[in-house]
């Protein structure tokens, strides 16, 4: 009975250790649950998904598909400088429902100027401009900005204008517009754009004051809003009636930078605020409060030391070192774990090894990604020559060996030949 009772009592520990286990997992859930219906948030180093909802199920984008656009600007125009004419076609191609009231038909612009006006303050018509002085046409640039979609990686991405105006075949993705946004952002120029507040338009041919100020459409770095955000860097906003209200967001806090991507939000949450906005803080502070940078291994480390076969007395120990700094995102409680590394060799190392030469492979996994470094020779390795010159003595000294035997046995046969003749004559 005391047994039983014993088996019991574990068996009810054990339940309400798992029951308590799912309590936390549930409030993890619950800290991460946001209302927006397709959403994604990645580290922007490395790209690693931290966090999905509906990330891959295509959406209308609305005018995050501008981050495209100047992506697509950015790779193709040498100098940003350069001026360009506004079309009469640039603005009347805008359909009617969308704006078109920040340009005049005939300005002359810098390209740098109209990418601030799409950036900023989302102009439609900037848009077009762009697409049609990097394209040629309209028509042109949107092939592009599709052939560079596949080039990036996107799998559900299909543009149909440089805008986002709404087109049943123009969609993307939360994981498609992480990637773009990625790329993006590595570009200074497109970071700095991004994170603008407002900017003021200079004079043009055509405009002759500097009254047009243009404001973010982003609250999230604006700060007379309710919702700005110390860590927001950017990123692009957008809405139309079919795709309700989108947001490309980026926040950085120390060394860490987050994208997130929020896509078909309803205007309001039900607590009765911006949805978007809401939701982007809610997944950069869940991140920023519970996740750290982790060093696993620094570039130049020593990983290991082995001895190499046939090397000098003085070279044959050998460090392995990292070719590569490898850094990764953990829980906080992960930082200062141990991480075990798997090494390979490649193959039978032996003398004689320069210095740099790579000679094998170190590899980490951690939450299921893995992470690996060449491992380079810590300095030259030379060949020992001592086992062949130990070979030479030996063979001399067999050599030597076998010409005086040689010599004793003629010796021998000519005492014999000696003795032999002796007797005969008596």
């Amino acid at each position: 009975m005391k047994k039983k009772s014993a088996m019991i009592a574990i068996l009810s520990i054990i339940i309400l250790l798992i029951q308590a286990m799912t309590i936390n997992a549930q409030a993890v859930e619950i800290n991460l649950e946001i209302e927006t219906p397709a959403a994604i948030l990645i580290e922007s180093k490395t790209g690693r998904v931290l966090y999905e909802k509906n990330a891959n199920q295509k959406m209308f984008p609305a005018s995050t598909t501008k981050l495209m656009t100047a992506l697509l600007v950015i790779e193709n125009v040498a100098n940003i400088e350069d001026k360009t004419t506004i079309s009469y076609q640039a603005i009347h191609d805008v359909p009617a429902g969308y704006s078109t009231d920040l340009l005049k038909v005939g300005e002359e612009m810098s390209i740098k100027d109209l990418l601030y006006a799409l950036l900023v303050k989302s102009s439609n018509e900037a848009a077009n401009v762009l697409a049609e002085h990097v394209g040629g046409s309209i028509e042109s640039f949107v092939s592009m900005m599709n052939t560079r979609a596949i080039e990036l990686g996107c799998t559900n991405t299909n543009f149909q204008n440089p805008i986002g105006v709404h087109n049943e075949n123009h969609y993307s993705t939360a994981y498609d517009l992480s990637l773009i946004a990625r790329e993006a952002m590595k570009n200074e120029t497109i970071r700095e754009m991004v994170a603008t507040a407002s900017y003021t338009l200079p004079k043009t041919n055509i405009y002759d004051r500097v009254d047009r100020t243009i404001i973010t459409t982003n609250d999230l770095i604006r700060k007379s809003s309710k919702y700005y955000y110390e860590y927001a860097i950017g990123i692009k906003t957008g809405f139309t009636s079919q795709a309700k209200n989108c947001l490309v967001a980026g926040a950085k806090k120390d060394d860490l930078e987050l994208i997130a991507v929020l896509l078909g939000a309803e205007k309001y949450n039900s607590n009765r605020e911006s949805t978007r906005d809401v939701d982007a803080k809610n997944l950069f502070e869940y991140v920023f409060n519970n996740f750290s940078e982790k060093e696993i291994l620094k570039k130049d480390e020593v990983v290991k030391q082995i001895e190499i076969k046939n090397a000098t007395k003085e070279t044959k120990n050998l460090d392995l070192v990292a070719a590569n700094q490898i850094e990764t995102l953990v829980t906080n409680d992960q930082v200062n774990k141990k991480d075990s590394a798997e090494i390979t060799l490649n193959g039978d190392l032996k003398a004689p090894i320069k210095k740099g030469d790579v000679v094998g492979k170190v590899r980490y996994e951690i939450d299921g990604i893995e992470y690996t470094s060449d491992l380079i020779a810590g300095k030259d390795v030379e060949k020992s020559y001592a086992f062949i010159i130990m070979i030479v003595i030996l063979i001399f000294l067999l050599i030597i060996a076998f010409m005086l035997q040689k010599k004793q046995k003629r010796k021998k046969r000519k005492g014999k030949r000696k003795n032999y003749k002796t007797y005969g004559r008596n």
